[in-house]
């Protein structure tokens, strides 16, 4: 095994996981789990049969990922942010036919409390604000806040805030790694690093 797991997880028979990838203290990994290398599952997290989940990817503590939840590399989910799978569920109605597919693009940022409604896709280097909701696709490098959550900027694939428009045309230039970017159609594309 070339994995860490606590003694106090639960990591069912099939599961795959990575190397140097850390499994803390009351994680469960369900057996049909992908779970790729470098990654860090932190306590108390849920991790669905139907769930894959790339390299180097963060999970903090008290997070569920549920079945038909498809997270890319360099991924981070902040704590207690909340993944759904069924779109209007009732305790009542079996609905497990029903799940909506949620995919978490490449460098993807989910903060804190964030809670995102299943059926979307959270674009490459996207970043959520703490508690914000997400009810509809994101834009790769789109900044959103809010319940329910909307675009106020554009981020770079650091993390800092870009000087562009939501809409209409601009370039600008990440502060800290000199990367430049380009706003148009309403589409943020990184051009050079």
């Amino acid at each position: 095994m070339d994995y860490h797991v606590h003694p106090s997880a639960i990591v069912d028979e099939g599961a795959q996981i990575g190397e140097n990838t850390r499994v803390w203290h009351f994680v469960h990994v369900c057996g049909g789990a992908k779970i790729g290398s470098g990654c860090s599952l932190g306590q108390n997290v849920f991790v669905g049969n139907r769930v894959t989940i790339g390299n180097n990817v963060k999970v903090q503590n008290n997070v569920s990922i549920y079945d038909n939840v498809f997270v890319e590399d360099d991924v981070f989910c902040g704590p207690s942010m909340v993944f759904t799978n069924v779109y209007n569920p009732r305790s009542f109605i079996e609905r497990k036919t029903e799940y909506r597919d949620t995919f978490v693009k490449r460098g993807a940022t989910l903060g804190a409390n964030c809670t995102i409604v299943c059926g979307v896709t959270i674009g490459e280097y996207a970043l959520v604000g703490a508690g914000a909701v997400i009810n509809k696709d994101v834009k790769p490098f789109a900044l959103m806040v809010g319940v329910p959550a909307k675009q106020i900027g554009w981020i770079s694939k650091y993390g800092e805030q870009l000087e562009l428009p939501q809409q209409g045309q601009g370039e600008a230039t990440c502060p800290h790694t000199g990367d430049k970017y380009v706003l148009r159609d309403g589409l943020v594309e990184l051009i050079s690093k």
